[in-house]
């Protein structure tokens, strides 16, 4: 499918956005995704104060004017009534020209309009049919296929299954998430007939992510295995660290399902709360962005020439 004319295909080395992560994505990050060559972004809630938010794109977009030909970014977007400053977020994706905003948690079409009408697009996180079909009928520019194996707040479809599905349904951006961490992950992805590859959990363990020494450390150790699925975090199922949620107290096959609040897990014990997926399990090492892209795409190259 073609790319919205405001992504250009020779800006990237790779078909790669690297996810917006839960207090973990800042713009060291995402500026090193750039780089490097691929679609960087975070969440605007990660940034504590709208001064704050607003420094940050800045910051990014004085980065990205120093570059020859940088990728566009991104900034995810909580559309749900758990982040009441979504609207004076809103307005200064639109005073930044956001190039790309990812929503979650709510397909709105007033705010698909408004990044719509300054040039931007707009894609949203889906794990569901039903969802899909929201986002779509709210005139989104792309799917997040949010698919089995993603960390974080994740969905349980197969990503063939669901891929298949969305092709056939939607004529716009397709992005597929679930344990992807290598280039070969990347190339079946783009052989499903998806457009990008949404890697969260592979950027967690490199050198610029401002992630705890002992969460990067705690991926390297994880097999498939120390990652669980539970509902018992944040009242919305996801993928976490066995570890860490045995540290904090926290079953996994509770059936307790609390109150969605996105401004209490941004503190206090909430921050020792880890998430993965499980690309975890093949995840040994913690270079750099770069170094991690080089070696993506030349994993990327030999599977595209074995399909080939």
């Amino acid at each position: 499918m073609p790319l919205p004319s405001s992504i250009n295909p020779a800006s990237l080395r790779l078909p790669v956005i690297m996810a917006p992560m839960f207090l973990l994505s800042d713009p060291a990050l995402v500026i090193a995704a750039l780089r490097a060559g691929i679609i960087g972004s975070f969440p605007a809630l990660n940034q504590r104060s709208l001064d704050g938010l607003d420094a940050w794109l800045t910051d990014i977009d004085q980065a990205r004017a120093a570059m020859a030909n940088p990728p566009p970014y991104a900034v995810n977007l909580i559309v749900h009534k758990s982040a009441p400053r979504t609207p004076e977020d809103l307005q200064l994706v639109i005073k930044h020209k956001v190039p790309i905003v990812i929503t979650s948690l709510g397909a709105v079409s007033d705010v698909v309009k408004a990044v719509q009408d300054y040039g931007g697009i707009v894609f949203h996180d889906v794990i569901s049919e039903r969802h899909m079909d929201k986002a779509i009928a709210a005139g989104v520019d792309g799917l997040v296929l949010v698919c089995a194996g993603a960390g974080g707040h994740t969905g349980t479809l197969n990503p063939f299954a669901f891929t298949a599905l969305a092709r056939r349904k939607f004529n716009g951006t397709i992005i597929v998430s679930g344990g992807i961490s290598d280039g070969y992950g990347i190339a079946a992805v783009k052989a499903l007939g998806a457009d990008f590859a949404y890697m969260g959990t592979r950027f967690i363990a490199t050198q610029e992510c401002r992630a705890d020494p002992a969460y990067k450390q705690m991926i390297i150790d994880a097999q498939i295995g120390d990652i669980s699925g539970t509902a018992a975090v944040s009242g919305v199922y996801g993928n976490f660290l066995n570890a860490s949620l045995a540290a904090a107290g926290i079953d996994p096959a509770s059936s307790a399902r609390p109150e969605l609040n996105m401004e209490q897990r941004s503190s206090g014990a909430w921050k020792q709360i880890w998430s993965a997926g499980h690309g975890a399990g093949v995840i040994d090492d913690i270079p750099t962005v770069a170094a991690l892209v080089e070696r993506l795409a030349q994993e990327y190259a030999l599977a595209q020439s074995a399909l080939s």
